[in-house]
């Protein structure tokens, strides 16, 4: 699977409306209104200020043999760190789905940059997919870019992905992403996600992805 860049497009502000859009259940809406017509003056966001420098050890790496017992009593993975996808949101072809990272061990994680994503069809095969470091070409949509998040215990950083519809066969699933494999950034353990509906994303093979952004909602 190819990982590229992208060039950035509109103000980090389109992000946050997109970012807060999605986890309110208001769609994609207000980001299909500023493609239609880039003039329109979208909502204010706020701006997350970027940690400070920690010590805190890079999400998804294995926890130490404290975090194991109550972290696994919680239903949190060995590496203290959980995966959740959002609904995903469609209208006129563009998908957009938020995915949140939770930090649900005992001790500060950290994160910096972009998730690091494979797709696996119904039979869990690989997909040809290409994931993106930014939105574009998929839409113009800005990302964050890569800045230093840390977490606490419970608290979360959130990544949008975006693609664009391509016919799937409803009966056998061909051509949908059933199975995501997500992991905070490159080299860390993956958590497999079957996101609602999964991704329609057929032989399009693009996938765009935003850098971690801390949850402040």
């Amino acid at each position: 699977m190819t990982v590229i860049s992208a060039r950035r497009g509109l103000p980090l502000a389109a992000v946050a409306v997109l970012t807060a859009a999605l986890t309110t259940g208001c769609g994609l809406g207000a980001e299909l209104d500023r493609e239609a017509d880039p003039e329109r003056t979208g909502a204010q966001a706020r701006a997350t200020p970027p940690a400070g420098p920690t010590d805190a050890p890079l999400l998804g790496t294995r926890p130490g043999a404290g975090d194991a017992s109550p972290t696994a009593a919680r239903g949190c993975p060995a590496t203290g760190v959980k995966v959740t996808t959002g609904m995903v949101s469609a209208t006129m072809g563009l998908r957009a789905m938020p995915v949140t990272l939770t930090n649900c061990g005992a001790g500060e994680r950290r994160v910096d940059g972009y998730p690091d994503v494979r797709v696996r069809d119904v039979d869990r095969e690989p997909m040809d997919v290409t994931v993106l470091k930014g939105p574009g070409p998929i839409t113009q949509l800005d990302d964050p870019g890569p800045h230093p998040v840390t977490l606490k215990p419970g608290e979360s950083a959130r990544s949008v992905f975006v693609w664009r519809y391509s016919a799937v066969d409803a009966a056998t699933l061909r051509g949908s992403g059933v199975y995501v494999e997500i992991a905070p950034a490159p080299g860390a353990a993956r958590e497999t996600v079957e996101p609602e509906g999964g991704l329609d994303i057929g032989d399009t093979g693009l996938l765009g992805t935003t850098a971690w952004q801390k949850v402040t909602d």
